[in-house]
């Protein structure tokens, strides 16, 4: 299944729902004829991660001598995680609805210190919130595992972000290069093994790692690194909301060891001109937009298209396929609705207006084209772009951004 562009978001961003950059950079090269292929690797180390089979894996191999209590009970208890970790899974995408029931009998499942502090639920959920509950006190029993992921096999890890204190120190490169230089962790082998699979299987041209927070450098960074090395003919680039903030001032070249471009702001025509360069120009003299690269072992920014960027009216409908809709985990970490709107449910996510209206807030980037530069989008073109996301994935819940 040999295609132009591979896009992924790495992990890690949500358990319930895909971040939808991807989505959104493959339904504008559906509009050029532009063959892709996208894949959320998070959810996918995730369900490998929170499997039977991971979880044999991940008692087996961890490391720490000198455990504490909490992971002390939890290593007791493996063999009640590994017993019942599918069924929770598949509670928790809504695939086995009547698992509530036992989960809220709280006998059911394995408790360590997420337990402990367990308030009285049932002002919470009431009487009858047995769905509800149940996935609080699911989610709880994941976070029990995470705990022990965290102190006994891979400090970096957390549900929606990995590694993120490496991602925060973006004014300097030093530490985030020293890590990629250590062997790769537990979690590194999860995500290259399935990113190993992909490539092979996709054999795209061009690589596309899309970064919107700290928590996904890391794991972009390991991604590109494996790429590069075992696949040194396929090119690799960056974009997203992480360096459309962060590296705008890009100029250590180490970066370019493991990328070939960063891209900034609006991606489509940026990748546009990476996945279908004008056959009529030479390498030096070849078009970029808001692009860095390395030229001469130097960090160059290359912004010479003269092609302006696409209105919202013609870059396309956002395109789920690829991506497993159906496997998305649904929790909910804190008794607060409000809170739920983040980790409960999955939603399509839909762009009602590009920039911003007002652009005067001092405390935002309003500098920026991709904030400045409001661009409302026509209510029949949104719908139409609704029914037709509807029709994709079955959904009919909508967050406008």
């Amino acid at each position: 299944m040999k295609t132009q562009v591979f896009l992924i978001t790495p992990p890690f961003t949500q358990l319930n729902t895909p971040y939808p950059a991807t989505a959104y950079i493959k339904g504008f090269l559906n509009t050029k004829n532009i063959p892709s292929t996208q894949a959320d690797l998070g959810i996918e180390v995730i369900l490998k991660l929170f499997s039977r089979k991971g979880l044999q894996d991940l008692f087996q191999s961890h490391n720490s001598q000198l455990l504490t209590p909490n992971s002390q009970r939890i290593l007791a208890l493996q063999d009640e995680y590994i017993k019942t970790i599918d069924s929770v899974i598949a509670f928790l995408q809504g695939k086995n609805p009547t698992l509530a029931l036992q989960i809220c009998q709280e006998d059911y499942l394995p408790e360590a210190s997420r337990f402990a502090q367990l308030e009285e639920l049932d002002w919470a959920f009431g009487t009858m919130g047995t769905q509800d509950k149940a996935k609080h006190l699911a989610t709880l029993y994941l976070e029990d595992i995470s705990d022990f992921i965290v102190e006994c096999v891979d400090a970096h890890f957390g549900f929606s972000r990995y590694a993120e204190r490496l991602g925060r120190s973006a004014n300097s490169f030093d530490e985030l290069y020293a890590a990629l230089n250590q062997e790769p962790t537990y979690i590194d082998a999860i995500l290259i093994a399935l990113l190993k699979e992909k490539i092979e299987t996709i054999q795209p041209e061009l690589f596309l790692i899309s970064v919107p927070f700290p928590g996904n450098l890391y794991a972009a960074f390991r991604s590109a690194q494996f790429v590069k090395k075992h696949y040194p003919n396929i090119k690799i680039a960056m974009g997203g909301g992480f360096p459309n903030t962060e590296l705008r001032s890009l100029s250590d070249a180490r970066v370019f060891e493991f990328f070939d471009y960063i891209t900034l702001d609006d991606g489509e025509l940026p990748v546009e001109l990476l996945s279908s360069p004008d056959p009529s120009e030479g390498v030096e003299s070849r078009t970029y937009k808001r692009t860095f690269i390395l030229e001469n072992g130097k960090v160059v920014y290359k912004n010479n298209s003269l092609k302006p960027d696409y209105k919202q009216s013609q870059v396309g409908t956002p395109d789920y396929s690829d991506l497993l809709l159906d496997k998305y985990i649904s929790v909910i970490e804190i008794v607060n609705p409000m809170h739920r709107m983040w980790s409960d449910g999955r939603w399509n996510k839909l762009t009602m207006a590009h920039g911003c209206y007002w652009g005067k807030c001092t405390f935002c980037d309003i500098s920026l084209d991709y904030i400045k530069l409001y661009e409302p989008i026509a209510a029949n073109l949104l719908c139409d772009r609704m029914e037709e996301m509807i029709a994709q994935t079955g959904q009919n819940g909508f967050h406008f951004v």
